[in-house]
């Protein structure tokens, strides 16, 4: 679309916006978008509607159509509205779920989303205040609901806010649902958004389903003996001013942990995150107050979780005597080994267990899987897959563990989303479990790879705001689509696999083959023969074009880590400048 043309469609629709059916703020900041010679903020805000990507309905607040408000969050709900009336007409009440987190306007659009939800027949089930999102996903199955919302836009910037929609099994929409609704959506016109229904409509969640919460998520603890005897180890525990300010503490004193050190000035709940630039976990930055308080203190274990506290960052003590963050990767990994290693110690492997990782996480996961005789899914991006998978074997098979590289694990079904909750408290209790064997969890990672071999992963994103950056993000991918790289860090490439057309293509054979999954996704994967794997996709969630590197190697001993790790680092940042990545 041309620039003039673009320009007037925009116009159109914010035109549209004037009308008296928007309040006079909206009216009013449409009016100045309008007047501004720059036009960038107004192409900006109405150049597209938002639409549901792996983590839902998510943008930057303000007026618009492709903007965060009480108009694109209540459409949104009444399109939900209309379809659960559908697809449930049977039930003789339909109810739904409703969280939030700490971010600015996240209670007025959950409380707006009760109201629309109210006005048209459905029970609300709204929680009393801020909540982390893996217990919206609980509550949904617990309280027996049709679907769930949680208002968040998890680890993004300030300026974002967030939609996530769940269906009855707990977990985030998949297809068809998230099609259908979305089509349902788009047919709404404002005037018939229902605002503001009855107040018997809306039931309001508090301690009675904290207290049912945190019981479910004891029962995740494999070594509860082990707690016992480490219970006063240091552990310092960050929220980054979000949801997990109380739930996480509380999980981790339900397990029995006693010596909880908090970073105070992080305790204070604002959606503004006032110490930090972006509140994510996985960035260095947004960590720097919590390990500060680990070295005052001398902590054995430092974690953290976003606003909505569905991910968790893991902070250990290197064999250097530093404070370093793990990877999701590594997360994972500990994760998986524990839980497999504990189950098979307590006699509790039946046979018919599975774990579920992403495409572009670790491949160790699925070599500890195979291994240990445990079944093995790989699925897209986001925990709405993996919980899909859970649905598909539900009464057959049993579920133990799934994560992502993105700082995301799931160590048990009855929530169906990333949980940084229970995952904080069962990271706790592999580090005392790491300790009666006379190790770190550093050192416990180092035993991972001794065994299973050396794996080294880093992700590299480039950010392309608007509609100018979306377009140049996808004519990277038709780049990498149409002219892959021969070779990549001295090695050959080996297999191409493209999601969008599900074909594995050998380029030694020329053999092609179908890839086992039931969608398409926008996602490329370069295998070399050297073992390496390259993972190109672009952010369902943000103006992102994400790289994933993983190199494999050998690891003989643990004086040999630095090594293996600098070799690795080598080879990745000489594949990046190949990709035009440096």
């Amino acid at each position: 679309m041309q620039n003039e043309e673009m320009l007037k469609m925009v116009e159109a629709k914010a035109q549209q916006w004037l009308s008296p059916v928007y309040d006079e703020e909206t009216r009013s900041s449409v009016t100045r978008m309008l007047a501004n010679p720059d036009k960038t903020e107004l192409i900006d805000s109405f150049y597209k509607d938002l639409e549901f990507g792996t983590g839902g309905l998510r943008g930057i607040m303000g007026a618009g159509t492709n903007r965060m408000n009480i108009y694109t969050v209540g459409a949104a709900t009444q399109g939900l509205s209309n379809y659960l009336k559908r697809n449930f007409a049977h039930l003789p009440e339909i109810r739904v779920a409703i969280g939030h987190d700490c971010r600015n306007n996240s209670r007025l659009f959950a409380e707006s989303s009760a109201g629309i939800f109210a006005a048209n027949g459905i029970k609300a089930l709204l929680f009393e205040d801020l909540r982390p999102t893996p217990e919206m996903s609980f509550a949904i199955r617990e309280y027996g609901c049709q679907s769930g919302i949680i208002i968040t836009a998890s680890h993004n910037p300030k300026e974002y806010n967030g939609y996530k929609a769940y269906w009855d099994d707990g977990s985030q929409i998949v297809e068809p649902h998230d099609i259908n609704i979305i089509n349902e959506v788009k047919t709404i016109r404002p005037e018939e958004i229902r605002f503001n229904g009855p107040g018997e409509n809306i039931v309001i969640l508090g301690e009675e389903t904290d207290a049912r919460f945190i019981e479910k998520v004891k029962s995740v603890s494999l070594s509860p003996d082990i707690v016992q005897k480490y219970h006063d180890m240091k552990i310092v525990y960050t929220p980054i001013h979000g949801t997990g300010v109380t739930m996480v503490p509380r999980a981790l004193h339900a397990f029995g942990f006693t010596n909880i050190i908090h970073v105070p000035e992080q305790d204070v709940v604002s959606g503004n995150f006032p110490t930090v630039v972006s509140p994510n976990p996985e960035e260095p930055a947004a960590m720097e107050m919590a390990i500060a308080r680990a070295r005052e203190v001398g902590a054995d274990l430092v974690m953290a979780t976003d606003p909505d506290a569905d991910r968790i960052g893991v902070v250990v003590k290197n064999h250097h005597d530093d404070y370093v963050i793990i990877n999701g990767n590594q997360t994972a990994l500990l994760f998986i080994y524990y839980i497999i290693t504990k189950m098979k110690e307590n006699g509790a492997m039946k046979g018919n267990e599975f774990v579920v990782k992403t495409i572009v996480s670790t491949e160790l996961i699925a070599d500890i899987a195979r291994r240990n005789q445990v079944d093995f899914y790989d699925v897209y991006t986001g925990f709405k897959y993996i919980a899909e998978v859970i649905r598909e074997n539900e009464g057959k098979k049993k579920y133990i563990g799934g994560g992502e590289e993105s700082f995301g694990f799931m160590p048990a079904d009855f929530v169906r989303d990333k949980d940084a909750v229970s995952s904080c408290a069962l990271m706790a209790e592999i580090t005392a479990w790491a300790r009666s064997k006379g190790k770190s969890l550093f050192e416990l990672l180092q035993d991972i790879y001794l065994e299973y071999g050396f794996s080294r992963e880093k992700m590299k994103y480039v950010v392309r705001k608007g509609q100018a950056g979306a377009e140049e993000i996808r004519q990277l991918m038709v780049r990498f689509r149409n002219n892959p790289p021969a070779a990549l860090g001295g090695s050959p490439l080996m297999i191409v696999k493209d999601y969008e057309s599900l074909q594995e293509k050998n380029l030694l054979t020329g053999e092609v083959n179908p890839i086992a999954q039931k969608t398409t996704s926008d996602v490329l994967q370069f295998f070399t023969q050297a073992g390496t794997k390259i993972s190109v996709r672009p952010s369902g969630t943000e103006p992102k074009i994400k790289f994933y590197f993983e190199v494999r190697g050998e690891l003989t001993s643990r004086d040999g880590y630095d090594q293996a790790e600098a070799r690795a680092d080598e080879l990745i940042e000489t594949m990046m400048a190949e990709m035009g990545l440096a």
